[in-house]
């Protein structure tokens, strides 16, 4: 994030949920208990530190948010029948903003896998009146090279790296033209270290047995019945969301609207949280103000 966040509010507190088929899920809550409720969802590998800035931003403006890890990431369990797949992972949101709504409305923010979670998670939290879905550089139609990309980038590191360093080289080398950080120790919210002594991504390789990742049919199916505002945040250097990508979604979902950040790529929120942030904070101020109402 560029800049320095000065906190007026206590931090997010990590809370434990019971998740789809009792699997343990982790997530960091915080903001007032009369609040519209923000949901942070990650992406396929990260974990809900990604979100650290941006959940504390929103609190500052008001809102109430949960910013969790999704099922096999972070502090979350890992499935010992290794589903992981869309329908299982939204019934793990939607069981995290059950518990933690407050009434006055819910946001469903996603990025990448978290985004397609949040299109399917819509039908089943119709009740709940879910003002917006934010979705962080995903469309149901994704870039093959850019798809494929990332399943490369994933599967190459499975045996761990022997230092951080070598981890944020290998991170730095993925993201070409970004340099290596100067201090690698950011790393290990992504990180654990294993009985090897190596360090392993904090998620369960067993994610990756299932071909194809993403079911566009059933993610089609689900975008088909959203009703409420979408937007999409697409980064001006990603290979995932394409013109076409976004076309087929928009014929799904007539109301999308779409927003790029130009010097970002499918990290969105990681490139630039700072204008990420303040976008999300003015789009919810529209769509899901604080005083309940609408702006038009």
């Amino acid at each position: 994030m560029t800049g320095h966040v000065e906190l007026k509010t206590e931090p997010l507190a990590p809370q434990t949920f019971v998740g789809a088929k009792g699997l343990r899920i982790v997530a960091d809550v915080g903001g007032p208990d009369d609040a519209p409720l923000v949901s942070l969802a990650h992406g396929g590998g990260q974990t809900r530190h990604s979100w650290k800035d941006t959940a504390q931003l929103l609190v500052e403006a008001g809102y109430r948010t949960v910013s969790m890890d999704l099922r096999g990431h972070g502090d979350s369990g890992w499935a010992e029948d290794e589903d992981y797949d869309l329908p299982v992972t939204a019934a793990d949101m939607e069981s995290v903003v059950r518990a933690t709504a407050t009434g006055r409305g819910v946001n469903l923010v996603g990025a990448s896998w978290g985004g397609l979670s949040s299109l399917v998670a819509f039908s089943h939290l119709r009740d709940l009146d879910v003002r917006s879905i934010v979705l962080v550089d995903v469309v149901p139609r994704v870039g093959t090279r850019g798809s494929g990309r990332i399943q490369g980038f994933m599967r190459a590191h499975l045996d761990g790296f022997a230092s951080l360093d070598e981890a944020a080289e290998a991170v730095a080398a993925y993201r070409s033209g970004h340099r290596k950080p100067n201090d690698a120790a950011g790393l290990l919210k992504n990180l654990r270290q294993g009985e090897d002594g190596r360090f392993h991504w904090h998620w369960d390789p067993a994610r990756l047995k299932r071909n194809p990742p993403v079911d566009v049919a059933l993610v089609e199916g689900f975008a088909a019945k959203v009703t409420c505002p979408v937007l999409l945040v697409r980064g001006g250097h990603s290979d995932i969301v394409t013109d076409e990508g976004i076309a087929k979604l928009r014929a799904l979902i007539p109301q999308l609207e779409v927003t790029t950040i130009e010097d970002a790529d499918h990290m969105v929120v990681g490139d630039d949280n700072n204008i990420f942030a303040t976008g999300l904070i003015e789009y919810l101020g529209r769509v899901s103000p604080l005083n309940g109402g609408t702006d038009g």
